[in-house]
């Protein structure tokens, strides 16, 4: 089979990010166009994808039919929209999280993947690609810590990165839906199932802006499973020791913990202030073997026809938890599903 040639839209941070390992890590795909509305990401990508086809319409980049398939890196409140747009011209779909910024679009776009079961649509829930977290879920499906009951997860930004998440703010859709989704889905998945109430609070502790868009700099979760489960997520903004992944899973007979120290390598510094780790300091360099492994699933699902294991309900669901958790945070009550 030729190469799966991938058009993607969305040249920020991560968006840019997600092109270099199409382009240059990806076996069996080609990084064929790209489209941003902003000159200065085309320049520099005319400069590393020069065989690239450049857009600056997104309406513009699906009528190029050389394509197999489009990547979306966009805003999230982009996300829906051109996502069933990609699908309306027949393309395969990758869509970087949120799925929405509200339920009834994440809805909406359920029923139109639905509509096309022979076009490959993926979700970009990383961390379930995660080495670790992979390895995780499978001991926990052989049973090796028994019935898990309860999830708890820290998911902390450096307070070096504030400045970035202050100007975000306004259309982040808020704490729980821009940062702790992740950690939502991976609840959803090492326990199996969906929760029925959820409990938040937090505040603006260090950077009183965030308040006013009923935003908070640091917040934390309680989640009630149908099944009996538990899940306790902390999301914050404002780590002075760098960007904090920590994920535990307690069952019947045992435990797993993720990362309770985010270490930087297995270099310790020992010096006159005593023995210190580094720590990594964001999330591409946390999760770099997971964007690439996400894409390669991507890839492979696209060549033997078939339908990852992130589906869009998952997309809805946590979407749906995120949203329930900032209403319990801002309405300061208890929300049942």
């Amino acid at each position: 089979m030729e190469n799966i040639r991938i058009g993607i839209a969305g040249l920020g941070r991560l968006g840019y990010r997600h092109a270099e390992n199409i382009a240059f890590k990806t076996p069996g795909a080609e990084l064929v166009a790209v489209c941003s509305v902003t000159g200065r990401e085309l320049e520099r990508a005319a400069i590393d994808f020069p065989r690239a086809t450049a857009y600056t319409d997104y309406a513009a980049l699906l009528t190029d039919q050389s394509l197999d398939a489009i990547f979306i890196s966009t805003p999230s409140d982009l996300h829906c929209r051109q996502i069933e747009a990609a699908l309306g011209a027949g393309f395969h779909v990758f869509s970087e999280k949120p799925l929405g910024v509200n339920v009834p679009e994440c809805e909406h776009v359920e029923l139109v993947v639905a509509q096309h079961p022979n076009q490959v649509f993926m979700l970009g829930f990383m961390r379930r690609y995660d080495e670790s977290y992979a390895y995780a879920k499978q001991q926990i499906d052989a049973g090796k810590i028994g019935t898990p009951f309860l999830v708890r997860a820290y998911g902390l930004d450096p307070e070096a990165l504030i400045e970035g998440a202050i100007r975000f703010a306004p259309t982040s859709g808020g704490i729980f839906l821009d940062m702790a989704i992740h950690d939502i889905d991976l609840a959803n998945w090492f326990l199996g199932g969906q929760p029925d109430s959820v409990y938040a609070i937090g505040g603006s502790f260090v950077h009183s802006e965030f308040a006013e868009f009923g935003d908070c700099d640091n917040a934390c979760a309680m989640l009630q499973y149908r099944n009996g489960g538990m899940a306790l997520l902390y999301a914050g903004r404002t780590a002075a020791h760098g960007y904090h992944i920590e994920t535990e899973i307690i069952g019947s007979k045992g435990a797993l913990r993720i990362s309770p120290v985010p270490q930087k390598n297995l270099v310790q510094v020992y010096g006159a202030g005593g023995v210190m780790q580094e720590c990594v300091g964001g999330f591409f360099e946390r999760f770099e073997d997971a964007y690439l492994n996400e894409l390669h699933e991507f890839v492979r699902c696209i060549r033997e026809e078939r339908q990852p294991e992130v589906k869009v309900e998952d997309g809805t669901l946590a979407t749906r938890i995120a949203f329930a958790a900032t209403e319990a945070y801002r309405e300061k009550k208890i929300v049942r599903f």
